[in-house]
């Protein structure tokens, strides 16, 4: 499905040689990236390594712990990979690798479906092979489901593609509807892909006839339950309201402003600020330095003409009008989606990926527009410029160490994780198995040791002391913490944090040692036992 092209003169087989040769280069880039050590260990991931592991031993969760808007799937497809390679980080990076050389072979698909010519899907390919920062780092680095998103979003695309060429059979509707909603219980993002699809079908089915219109329709419907009946069973059991406060942005509504209007123009801004920076490698997701400074201006310009040129000449520059109006859904999807929903106060540029491919085929066009009119040499030279700038800034970010290429965004977070083993080691030594931290070790810690060092997220990590309980992702480990005699506090560069600890156990006359480890403040051999909640800690 999907590998002819729209345009005649390009083999299938030449599309396919190109697809795998594309997948291939995204592999060995992630491996060189995976072998500098450029990635950092962090809650998110280590929460999906631990339910992949707890998925193995027979407990199947039907979302990402804590919340109820990232569905399973991509722990299970850890699980499957830990099943036969064992445990370790590296098994869950190589499965997100695995899953975008995937979106990079279905982008490839989708730019041949588009009639862009050999050229074009060649650099189409490449975009995704060799892509920026933001979304180099999502796509190794799992955080609950945003390469599958990518994948399943390709798939909703080219299954469009081919029920929008004529009159379909329900049966082909069916499993339309199945992929999609397995996609939406994957995660709710792809809906960016899946509503703009059914928009443009089912107009195309209404103007056969309401008969035909009512059975395709119907038969869409049936598959999207079927595809996503975990989060269904899940919304009967613990009532849909909760489910559409998670899928609406309830996690992040705290951010932006209660007052309504105020809340779209600053997401407005932070769209028009922030989306097409991230979006084409100009900054990191983490932050506003400027990367791979020397090109960074030429990146720019090519980016500028190249979508000036897409949106003036779309005919032109992308043939297949039904992958136009598509593409064009998406990104309406996205503003729409950024600027009247709570996720639009995340400026880090994940919820941007979604036009990766988008972009891609963009870029694409243009360059097959450059080799039409300056022949090969031209079209080498001017996609090796957006190409060498996305190298360029990903290996600037892997080598700065710390942080590295960092899903953390907030700086008061983040830590070098170089040596969380060394940390294991001392707790063991000490017998402090048990105790408290923030999120962004407690996770890490209980995925390393084989959960037998188990530190909850009881503390805050932000300086004003803000405390979120969803933090407290999985409650048999406060049973383990709450059942231990002893307990220790671990603290990573956080002195307004470790300045109240010591104040609060000199006051409590709470005996206390405390050592540095690396960048790891532990507090330990506590007189007596007392929690964050007896210290104030959560009240604050």
């Amino acid at each position: 499905m999907g590998w002819a092209a729209a345009k005649p003169g390009i083999p299938s087989s030449i599309v396919v040689r190109i697809a795998v040769a594309c997948a291939l280069v995204s592999l060995g880039f992630k491996a060189l990236l995976l072998g500098l050590d450029a990635f950092p260990f962090y809650g998110d991931e280590a929460v999906v390594g631990l339910m992949a592991r707890h998925i193995l031993a027979g407990q199947w969760p039907t979302f990402f712990y804590g919340q109820a808007y990232l569905g399973s799937t991509d722990s299970a497809l850890v699980a499957g990979a830990f099943a036969l390679l064992g445990d370790h980080v590296v098994v869950i990076r190589a499965v997100q690798a695995l899953l975008y050389a995937g979106t990079v072979m279905t982008t490839v698909a989708l730019a041949s479906r588009a009639g862009l010519g050999s050229w074009g899907v060649l650099a189409a390919g490449l975009f995704m092979a060799l892509p920026v920062v933001n979304t180099t780092l999502y796509t190794t680095v799992s955080i609950g489901g945003y390469g599958e998103a990518l994948l399943l979003g390709n798939l909703i695309l080219l299954y469009s593609v081919e029920l929008h060429r004529d009159h379909p059979r329900p049966v082909l509707c069916l499993g339309w509807g199945v992929l999609s909603g397995l996609a939406f219980w994957t995660f709710g993002l792809t809906l960016v892909f899946s509503l703009p699809a059914i928009l443009l079908l089912g107009a195309r089915w209404l103007r056969g006839g309401i008969r035909g219109f009512a059975l395709r329709g119907g038969a869409v419907l049936l598959g999207a339950m079927a595809g996503s009946a975990p989060l269904i069973v899940w919304a009967i059991r613990n009532g849909p309201a909760l489910l559409v406060q998670e899928m609406l942005g309830s996690a992040v509504a705290g951010a932006s402003s209660p007052d309504f209007l105020r809340s779209i123009l600053a997401h407005g801004l932070n769209l028009i600020l922030f989306g097409p920076t991230v979006l084409i490698g100009a900054r990191p997701p983490w932050g506003t330095d400027p990367l791979a400074f020397p090109l960074l201006p030429f990146a720019v310009a090519f980016w500028a003409v190249a979508v000036f040129y897409v949106l003036r000449n779309g005919r032109a520059a992308l043939p297949n009008g039904t992958v136009r109006r598509l593409l064009t859904g998406v990104a309406a999807m996205v503003v729409l989606g950024f600027t009247f929903t709570p996720f639009g106060a995340d400026p880090s540029g994940r919820y941007f990926l979604p036009l990766a491919a988008a972009l891609a085929l963009v870029g694409g066009g243009f360059i097959a527009y450059v080799h039409r009119r300056g022949g090969w040499g031209w079209a080498a030279a001017a996609l090796a410029v957006p190409l060498a700038f996305s190298v360029w800034g990903c290996l600037q970010t892997a080598l700065t160490q710390p942080p590295g290429i960092t899903p953390q965004f907030d700086p008061a977070a983040r830590r070098d994780t170089a040596h969380d083993l060394d940390l294991l080691a001392f707790l063991r030594a000490r017998g402090e198995t048990r105790g408290f931290t923030s999120y962004w070790i407690s996770y890490p810690l209980a995925f390393l040791s084989q959960e037998s060092v188990v530190f909850i997220p009881r503390l805050p990590y932000h300086p004003d002391f803000r405390y979120t309980a969803r933090d407290d992702r999985y409650p048999p480990y406060d049973q383990l913490v709450a059942a231990s005699p002893r307990v220790a506090y671990i603290t990573s560069g956080q002195p307004w944090l470790e300045s109240f600890l010591r104040e609060a156990f000199e006051a409590g006359e709470i005996a206390y040692a405390e050592t540095l480890v690396a960048d790891y403040h532990v507090f330990h051999d506590l007189s007596r036992r007392v929690t964050p909640a007896d210290l104030g800690l959560i009240e604050r």
